[in-house]
């Protein structure tokens, strides 16, 4: 009984290092992009007040992929769970646009697009990529948080809210270019606008359906027509159109210009 008990350990101890294995290879695979850096602990004023104009939501430290997953890193992944292949994908999870741009369900087809954010994703195929990398998507107010950090090579004469709004009103272009040609920030963090748009863990936990001025039992920090009450800026048009865009969200939608990057708890190195 005790050697038959040791003989199942070490198999499946060996499976542990067969699985362990075939992530690190599909991962090595995909390309030298999964790297992450260390996001500091801090606070910002988020752009939806909930109490008053001086709340400050704290942020703990965590890790954050440098670039968005790019579609050869998610070519690997469907490669080693073929369940979320084009095909064979669930319509609960996933609309029928899912990675329309894909010539097969495991060829991507253009070369020039295999370093580009992989977009046409839902929220489910995110969120399961991210879980199989050992990682998570990061919430609303991680991204906010990173995205606030000043950018170090944009031109001197060009503001942020100006860069913003130049890309929010251009047409997205029919092959998306690589991850890292837009801008760097302070975080270390590449393209967190001017790229994608980028899902986040809770992108509804701002949603509503309806008006909350006349429902005092309704929250009125939730986003809607009304929101803007709740706005410490109201100028940050930029702010107005991300959460507008996060609204019209449903969680199997899947996007020519929404992508996503991984997120991971971590103390501070």
């Amino acid at each position: 009984m005790k050697r038959a008990v040791m003989i199942w350990m070490s198999l499946f101890g060996w499976l542990l290092l067969f699985k362990a294995s075939r992530l690190s290879a599909a991962l090595k695979d995909s390309g030298n992009l999964t790297s992450m850096v260390y996001i500091p602990e801090g606070s910002f004023t988020p752009f939806i007040q909930a109490v008053s104009s001086s709340q400050q939501v704290k942020i703990k430290g965590f890790m954050m992929d440098k670039y968005a997953v790019t579609n050869k890193q998610f070519l690997a992944f469907v490669k080693a769970n073929p369940q979320w292949a084009r095909s064979r994908v669930p319509q609960l999870l996933a609309d029928e646009h899912y990675l329309e741009q894909w010539k097969q369900d495991e060829q991507i087809g253009d070369p020039r697009i295999e370093n580009s954010p992989v977009t046409n994703i839902s929220w489910f195929a995110a969120s399961a990529y991210a879980k199989w990398a050992g990682k998570r998507l990061p919430t609303l107010q991680e991204w906010e948080y990173v995205m606030r950090a000043p950018a170090v090579n944009l031109p001197k004469t060009e503001t942020m809210t100006a860069y913003l709004l130049n890309w929010y009103g251009r047409p997205t272009p029919r092959l998306i270019p690589s991850v890292g040609s837009t801008y760097k920030n302070k975080m270390g963090v590449y393209d967190m606008a001017g790229l994608v748009w980028e899902w986040v863990y809770d992108f509804n936990s701002v949603v509503k359906g309806s008006d909350s001025r006349s429902q005092g039992t309704l929250q009125k920090s939730l986003f809607c027509a009304s929101g803007s009450q709740n706005v410490l800026n109201k100028e940050d048009y930029a702010g107005f159109m991300r959460f507008g865009f996060r609204a019209s969200l449903k969680a199997r939608y899947c996007i020519r210009n929404l992508g996503f990057r991984c997120a991971m708890d971590a103390k501070s190195p």
